[in-house]
């Protein structure tokens, strides 16, 4: 067990309020515990029902009246205030959207209940019987929280409020699946369990057995009932959509003038690319110059322990080199585990250490079944972006902060504006510092970020009903629109990039948050050195930014510029 830095400052009513905040969501939220590395509740699940919902709301309401009576003694309570405050207005605002039927309980192809309740058994621990208990506890509790949550779709389905048809029926297949006797992912944790007691393996197979009956429910009630409610339309609207904005941002912005910056930056992007390509082959078109790069057995892996080796190979040596000379690195953040997922759904993810780093910081790949070929190339800004110095680096070195940081700081202040939007950060970072010089990986960087770009433009321009761009013959966005226009700027499996749409026409706001987070952070960086001028150093700038903590972005600028 590693002890974090002990605190040399004296916690404050703010700092208390916070961490009693704190716990009491995680009382409320066992999942958000098991994601965040903090043990006690591992064998239960949330209340996924309306009183579910209820009791967050009304836990964020209390919580901002007790704030609201206390007063700053210093800075560090001053951007708590201003943090604690802004998370809790918004999730408490749009909570009583859902509440007061004004808008649907969430249901999407990647993070409602369906998705989350399969992907916490991935990262749960599995060492030991006591853990495989949590488990199978855990799994037994499947299909009550199934029922509460098909309960608050019902009694928002009532009140006229019901995700669109696309997300319904593409949620509805991944529950299929998760029921199915051959493609469950459930069934994977039972080869994890293979050196466990009989008895433990088979109080397993029975709750997988009840797992996937209850996906299969939920699937029949998606198909069967709700499906004939749900609109046609994909687009949130306007108003939900600058709420949810500013939700994943922590920041508020124009929303025309980013519409039209995302297509100046696509624009940008795409002519590097094709200066890329010409490196590769002079006179090669982008797609030919993929087409190249996936055939190149330089970049070529086989194999998910191969690739699970590489990535870790990787990020190793980004830590080794960066410490010190870039970064100042904690010696437990210097750690950092790959893992292949063992639920199959395409996708890259980062789970934080633990509050005592037992459990390291961990960069996790659910690589989609059947797919066993991996291009390099494609995949190392990928490393910088989960790894270091993306959010192993911000999130690991957060936690460690207890010195200057209260709990509800350190370990549940999380933006995906300024989360994600430093990870797309740190990837230029790389390529600023030489990492990136070789054609192949840049064109990998430029194929992300050309990704990264056109959401910005399909998930603003869809939601909020603007224009769309002349290149799919402008007038109002359809989903064949919105596909040819994604399609035309990436370079990926058609597999993927049909989820990726799913992705934003289901999830409101998220998918920008990377690009518009990034944006936000160089004109932060670009501020204080203007302001500092001779005297700006670059990795005191990154120090002083990260030791803030998870912030929302409007937050992190005030608090750097010392403007609170």
């Amino acid at each position: 067990m590693i002890e974090p830095l002990k605190s040399s400052r004296q916690q404050t009513e703010i700092d208390r309020l916070a961490e009693a905040h704190l716990d009491a969501s995680l009382a409320l939220s066992p999942l958000q515990a098991t994601y965040l590395g903090i043990p006690g509740q591992d064998d239960k699940i949330d209340d996924l029902s309306i009183q579910g919902l209820r009791a967050q709301r009304d836990l964020c309401s209390t919580t901002l009246e007790q704030l609201d009576r206390l007063t700053p003694v210093d800075d560090v309570d001053k951007v708590t205030v201003a943090a604690l405050g802004e998370r809790l207005r918004l999730q408490r605002d749009e909570l009583d959207l859902v509440l007061d039927g004004d808008a649907p309980v969430d249901l999407n192809v990647i993070a409602s209940a369906p998705q989350t309740l399969r992907d916490i058994f991935d990262i749960m621990g599995k060492d030991t019987t006591e853990q495989w208990d949590h488990i199978n506890a855990r799994l037994e509790a499947v299909p009550t929280a199934m029922q509460q949550y098909l309960s608050a779709l019902t009694w928002s389905a009532e009140q006229g409020q019901v995700v669109p048809q696309r997300q319904v029926s593409q949620v509805a297949e991944q529950c299929r699946d998760q029921a199915g006797a051959q493609a469950s992912t459930f069934d994977a944790l039972l080869e994890e369990a293979t050196d466990q007691p009989q008895e433990i393996r088979s109080r397993l197979a029975t709750a997988i057995t009840g797992a996937k009956d209850a996906y299969g429910e939920l699937a029949s009630y998606l198909t069967d009932e709700l499906a004939a409610k749900a609109p046609e339309s994909d687009a949130s609207g306007r108003e939900l959509y600058s709420l949810r904005s500013r939700s994943f941002l922590g920041a508020t912005i124009d929303l025309e003038e980013t519409y039209a910056w995302g297509q100046q930056e696509l624009a940008r992007i795409t002519a590097m690319m094709a200066e890329t390509a010409e490196q590769i082959r002079p006179g090669a078109t982008v797609k030919e110059a993929v087409a190249i790069l996936d055939e190149d057995p330089r970049y070529q892996l086989e194999g998910t322990d191969a690739l699970r080796e590489w990535m870790q190979v990787k990020a190793d040596e980004a830590i080794a080199r960066l410490t010190d000379t870039q970064f100042d690195i904690p010696e437990p953040v210097r750690t950092i585990e790959c893992m292949i997922a063992p639920s199959q759904t395409g996708v890259i993810y980062y789970t934080s250490p633990s509050e005592d780093f037992t459990r390291p910081g961990r960069m996790w790949w659910s690589v989609p079944k059947g797919v066993s070929r991996f291009s390099t190339w494609r995949e190392l800004t990928t490393v910088y972006h989960e790894g270091v110095p993306g959010h192993h680096l911000q999130i690991g070195q957060t936690v460690y902060r207890s010195e200057l940081l209260n709990r509800w700081r350190r370990l549940a202040s999380w933006t995906s504006g300024h989360g994600e939007g430093w990870a797309l950060y740190s990837e230029w970072l790389m390529a600023d510092l030489g990492y990136m010089d070789d054609p192949g990986d840049r064109m990998g960087l430029l194929d992300a970020q050309s990704l990264r770009a056109a959401r910005v433009v399909i998930d603003i321009g869809v939601h909020c009903g603007f224009e769309a761009p002349a290149e799919v013959g402008g007038g109002e966005w359809t989903y064949d629109k919105a596909w040819e226009f994604l399609n035309n700027h990436v370079n990926m499996d058609e597999g993927f990039v049909r989820f990726e749409l799913d992705r934003y026409l289901g999830w409101p706001g998220q998918a920008p948050a990377y690009k518009i987070g990034e944006r936000l952070w160089l004109e932060l960086r670009d501020e204080v050195q203007r302001r500092e001028g001779d005297d700006f150093d670059l990795k005191a700038f990154h120090r002083r930014a990260l030791d803030i903590g998870g912030v929302g972005l409007d937050t992190l600028r005030a608090a750097v510029l010392r403007e609170l």
